[in-house]
């Protein structure tokens, strides 16, 4: 996430244009490169697990449910951890939990890539995003620490940032590779050759770091930002699975209780976790809410056109990847392009103009939403792309600038939260609405066991595995009605996914306002 934090210059500091800057030394950007490897390796991650999800499918046959809380997991668990994950940080020492968080990583990975069962795998993925949540506040904080020109800083942070894009880019690639020649279970050991080079070269160049005056960890806290994400995730796949009798409001509810509980703690406390004070400014919270729509829209989408691309459109692996890889190039591309436009065109008109375009990509779907269309795929990803990249440029700038400079680390976590939330409910809400969908939708033929039904009903890559059981016209049958429906489901998710953009939308032109009309630098 983009941190672009502005503090007061004290009268002694050059100014910015000064012809001659002192260089950071050349151990100061090899630190940035090791840091930059748990970046990357969250954001291939991200998208490379789409890629897998149909060959895990077929291996460890999960239900519909046990399909989206394998992508969820992940996400959910450390989205809870990140706030309380920094301030460890900032007490024991941000290198140690660096440390700690990347020998963890590797070794859950090497658990996941060989999971057994569906349940063992979903396992995996939240011991992952426990471990995963040490990383990421401590790799930004290290970065303050070890670049302390501020001009050198936010170049080195944007450098940082841009990793995220590029392990989106490299994911689909890299995953596809993989999966072309091996288990799925290599994707998860991605992780040895990142991390283990970590545990060797960040002792040897890059110091310890710690907070003097760290605010206390909030144990009660930690389980109540866990316990208003968990059931609020678990209650929207009930409803989407269930309908209102599954329990799925209660949970809800349940969740909002916490979320609020969480709140009047964090007011009520001298030293909170999270300093949600900082939401009362309206471009701060505009900008928190802009993120977390656009994550939405993105991972719902990867979600749905990975299996699209795999599964009906018949692409392998790699295939699928390289179809998608121009929209993820688009989206770097964006995200540096807006940075001289947005000096000049105020967030609250750039920000939805650059929304509008990802509304676009998900009309394009909406519109072509058949088994042979790929080219509209390609086509509508790059708009999304085009789209989310600048728009998050932007907004991850308004959400530091926003906020006063004692509290740029809160706002960070803020900013952090909210992109992995979203990632969340991306899956979660559109993930949940498509496959409620395909399963109303879809017609079996009546010559199918009901073990065979049930398998085909739960999930599209279920219906294709029974499909390659059965004789030529009636797996032809089966698998032309799977393909309607899981498309059918598409169209009503693309149309949501408009809905969501147009709300970002709407938010940034309300709310949003230059930097500099914020808080002065």
């Amino acid at each position: 996430m983009t941190d672009l934090t502005q503090t007061t210059r004290p009268a002694t500091e050059p100014a910015p244009h000064a012809a001659a800057r002192t260089r950071a030394p050349r151990r100061a950007w090899l630190a940035l490169a090791v840091l930059m490897l748990p970046t990357l390796l969250v954001s291939v991650d991200n998208t490379v697990l789409s890629f897998a999800l149909p060959a895990i499918s077929r291996d460890l046959a999960p239900t519909a449910a046990q399909q989206l809380w394998i992508i969820d997991a992940y996400p959910l668990v450390l989205a809870g951890l990140l706030v309380a994950m920094g301030s460890a940080g900032d007490r024991y020492g941000r290198r140690r939990m660096l440390l700690i968080g990347s020998i963890g990583f590797t070794v859950v990975s090497v658990a996941a890539a060989f999971a057994p069962t569906a349940e063992a795998l979903i396992a995996a993925r939240a011991a992952l995003g426990f471990f995963g949540a040490m990383l990421m506040p401590s790799t930004l904080s290290l970065l303050r620490t070890v670049f302390t020109d501020r001009e050198q800083r936010r170049l080195a942070i944007a450098i940082w940032a841009s990793g995220f894009a590029a392990g989106s880019a490299l994911g689909p690639i890299v995953g596809g590779v993989l999966l072309e020649h091996f288990h799925w279970g290599s994707v998860f050991l991605l992780a040895v050759p990142v991390l283990v080079p970590m545990l060797i070269l960040v002792p040897l160049l890059i110091p310890e770091s710690r907070d003097p005056a760290p605010g206390r960890i909030d144990l009660v806290s930690t389980l109540l930002s866990l316990a208003a994400m968990g059931p609020v995730v678990y209650g929207i796949k009930s409803l989407a699975t269930e309908g209102f009798g599954g329990g799925g409001v209660v949970m809800i509810a349940l969740g909002v209780a916490a979320g609020a509980w969480f709140v009047r703690r964090q007011l009520r406390s001298s030293s909170p976790m999270l300093d949600v004070r900082l939401f009362r400014q309206g471009s701060f919270g505009g900008a928190v809410l802009i993120n977390l729509f656009s994550v939405i829209a993105l991972v719902g989408f990867l979600f749905f056109v990975s299996q699209h691309l795999q599964l009906i459109a018949g692409l392998t692996p790699v295939a699928a990847g390289i179809a998608l890889l121009p929209g993820l190039v688009a989206m770097i591309i964006a995200g540096l392009v807006v940075v001289p436009i947005a000096r000049r065109v105020r967030p609250r008109v750039l920000v939805p103009v650059a929304l509008a375009l990802s509304a676009a990509g998900y009309v394009v779907i909406a519109v072509n939403a058949t088994a042979d269309s790929i080219a509209p795929v390609v086509v509508a990803f790059v708009l999304l792309g085009v789209g989310i990249g600048a728009a998050e440029t932007v907004s991850n700038e308004l959400i530091l600038s926003s906020a006063p400079p004692a509290k740029a680390g809160a706002a960070s976590a803020v900013s952090e939260t909210a992109y992995e939330l979203g990632a969340v409910l991306g899956t979660a809400a559109l993930g949940s609405i498509l496959a409620a969908h395909y399963r109303a939708a879809i017609e079996l033929p009546a010559a199918l066991t009901a073990a065979q039904a049930d398998t085909a009903r739960e999930t599209l890559a279920g219906a294709v595995t029974v499909a390659e059981q059965l004789p030529a016209s009636i797996a032809d049958q089966l698998a032309t009605s799977a393909a309607l429906a899981f498309d059918e489901g598409v169209v009503v998710t693309s149309l949501i996914g408009v809905a969501l953009m147009l709300a970002a939308a709407i938010i940034g032109a309300v709310t949003l306002r230059n930097p500099a009309s914020a808080r002065a630098d």
